[in-house]
């Protein structure tokens, strides 16, 4: 049998103060792994100055380096805006919802506005989400009042305009929710979707 010896507790190894080349790093590691919009970008910097803290000569500069990688093509808000937003709606996430999540991310209102979805996308997205929460006709019976109330203030949450939460709640058959959500102007010509 071996005799184990208590060691005293473990001390913490705080980690080296960033240099202009390991922020350089921890930026284009960073943006190697995820998809991320340029303030994302700058905040995760940021949290990693105020971390490690700095060691040169002058101030670190995070709105450089995320504007250099702005430049490279490494970071894109529009790209990143177009595949959250697609990711978010495939959910079953409403417009607003998806609004919240980009200005959340730092993206402009112009790009914002550009990648909104127009309502054949925001239809198939309230659809999808009923179906997977099994809202409305989707259930094993049509809900009663309470639960309908429930159902809709769901559907509101998750983003969806009232008109459109309240149409697929209140269906009174799958087919007639799924009609509905394809019965869209052909005028809408939604790229999200």
């Amino acid at each position: 049998m071996r005799d184990y010896k208590q060691q005293g507790p473990k001390t913490k190894r705080l980690p080296k103060p960033l240099t202009s080349a390991s922020l350089h790093e921890l930026a284009l590691s960073y943006a190697a792994r995820f998809s991320t919009s340029a303030a994302k970008l700058e905040r995760y910097l940021r949290r990693k100055l105020q971390e490690r803290g700095w060691e040169g000569e002058t101030p670190a500069d995070t709105g450089a380096v995320t504007a250099r990688f702005v430049e490279l093509g490494y970071v894109d808000d529009e790209t990143y805006a177009r595949a959250k937003s697609s990711s978010l709606l495939g959910r079953g996430y409403g417009g607003r919802r998806v609004n919240q999540a980009l200005n959340e991310a730092g993206i402009a209102a112009e790009i914002r506005e550009e990648v909104a979805p127009g309502e054949r996308a925001a239809r198939a997205a309230a659809l999808k989400l009923a179906q997977r929460r099994k809202f409305g006709p989707f259930g094993t019976e049509l809900p009663e009042r309470d639960k309908r109330e429930k159902q809709l203030s769901a559907m509101l949450r998750a983003g969806h305009s009232l008109d459109n939460s309240r149409n697929l709640v209140n269906a009174a058959s799958e087919e007639r929710a799924i009609a509905w959500a394809e019965d869209v102007d052909e005028d809408d010509d939604d790229p999200l979707f």
